[in-house]
């Protein structure tokens, strides 16, 4: 599919608004009044952490063969147990699950709880994309949303201002979703672009002033990422299963078909690759290692920047919903938790208890479309009582 083609500005982070204005539609992002703005931005809030890359590579026990397990899916573990002979301790294991949901119980369980903490406010969603949207599958490049999915979202997108924040690169996220109405943070949010300029509609009024946007924290480390990319194809060429993605702000090795006898090899080349960039970090997601530039940006940041280019910085009348299930999106999940109770939603798409930082959790994409459906039909049949009033 070719990429859409929408002429938009590059910008940086607007100054802080004196006070919340809590608009109801969205407003386009505010260019900066100069470069110097976008300078001083850069400093404070994405300030390089020269040196720190070396540091985060650790020792063989920090990013070895025990550091990539703890990355893989709960149920994967279990499945090696059993195949070893050592069993799993069935009543063990309910009572931590039963534990584990009475803390983050099911959002669509408590969703009438969470639409109560919207009344009056305005939504804003915030999707992953791989485990979330799609299902985790063996290829990165096989993992299609299915045509429900896609209306489910755009349906969302129609009501509540919608982003995808997605650790791929933006373009290739495009390419699956197909939807230009969105906002897509690609990379872990370094790379943020907003939808296409859309006609007002009783259902869109949000997106009829929306102008692209772009915003790229760590431009200037194209060219390392590039050269980066390009090395870490060639060490792990020898190891079988092994796929290294450039996701253009950041470069991922995902290790899923890699038979696991292979993993501290795989671990040991990426490591010695990195250690001639001593700007760059290693961060591991599930089944993946990702290398990524040592600035102070994840995904709760992209969240943060998102709520201040829709002019709702510091507003106590919005309610943002992020939902992921990787280990990157506990940056926004965090985020909210900040925000205080009913000021923000986390949910964990997940089958399996792990530690996490949002409020709620899905069991699976499944019950993630179903949730964006609920949602749906919630705020049309808030607007058909509102008409009625």
């Amino acid at each position: 599919m070719a990429k859409p083609s929408v002429a938009v500005p590059e910008v940086g982070v607007p100054a802080a608004q004196a006070s919340c204005t809590c608009p109801g539609t969205l407003l386009a992002y505010p260019p900066p009044r100069g470069a110097g703005v976008a300078a001083a931005v850069r400093r404070k809030c994405l300030q390089v952490e020269l040196g720190a890359g070396a540091g985060l590579l650790g020792g063989a026990g920090a990013w070895g063969v025990e550091s990539m397990r703890a990355s893989s899916p709960t149920h994967a573990r279990a499945a090696a147990a059993l195949a070893a002979g050592g069993g799993v301790d069935v009543d063990v294991d309910e009572e931590r699950a039963a534990s584990w949901m009475a803390r983050h119980p099911s959002a669509l369980g408590r969703f009438e709880r969470i639409v109560a903490a919207a009344e009056g406010k305005r939504i804003v969603m915030f999707l992953d994309y791989d485990g979330t949207l799609s299902p985790i599958v063996d290829d990165p490049d096989a993992a299609f949303m299915s045509e429900t999915m896609r209306m489910a979202v755009r349906s969302v997108a129609k009501h509540f201002p919608t982003a995808i924040v997605s650790g791929r690169c933006r373009d290739k996220v495009f390419e699956f979703v197909k939807l230009a109405e969105l906002y897509y943070a690609g990379s872990h949010g370094m790379d943020i672009k907003g939808p296409a300029a859309a006609k007002a509609s009783s259902s869109s009024r949000h997106a009829a002033k929306a102008k692209g946007v772009v915003f790229q924290p760590a431009s200037e480390f194209l060219p390392m990422i590039e050269e980066v990319h390009e090395r870490l194809v060639q060490t792990t060429r020898c190891i079988p299963g092994a796929k290294v993605e450039n996701n253009r702000f950041c470069v991922s090795v995902h290790f899923r078909r890699v038979d696991e006898k292979m993993w501290g090899e795989l671990s040991e080349s990426v490591r010695g690759v990195l250690r001639g960039y001593p700007k760059l970090r290693l961060t591991h997601g599930r089944m993946v290692l990702e290398v990524r530039p040592s600035i102070k940006w994840d995904k709760g940041k992209a969240l943060e920047f998102l709520l201040e280019s829709l002019g709702f910085a510091d507003c106590s009348s919005v309610l943002p919903v992020y939902i992921g299930d990787d280990r990157t999106d506990e940056d926004a999940f965090k985020v909210l938790r900040r925000r205080g109770q009913d000021q923000g939603v986390g949910i964990l798409v997940s089958k399996h208890p792990k530690e996490t930082s949002a409020s709620y959790s899905l069991q699976g994409p499944a019950e993630v479309m179903e949730f964006l459906l609920r949602l749906v039909e919630w705020k049309r049949l808030s607007r058909a009582r509102l008409r009625l009033q």
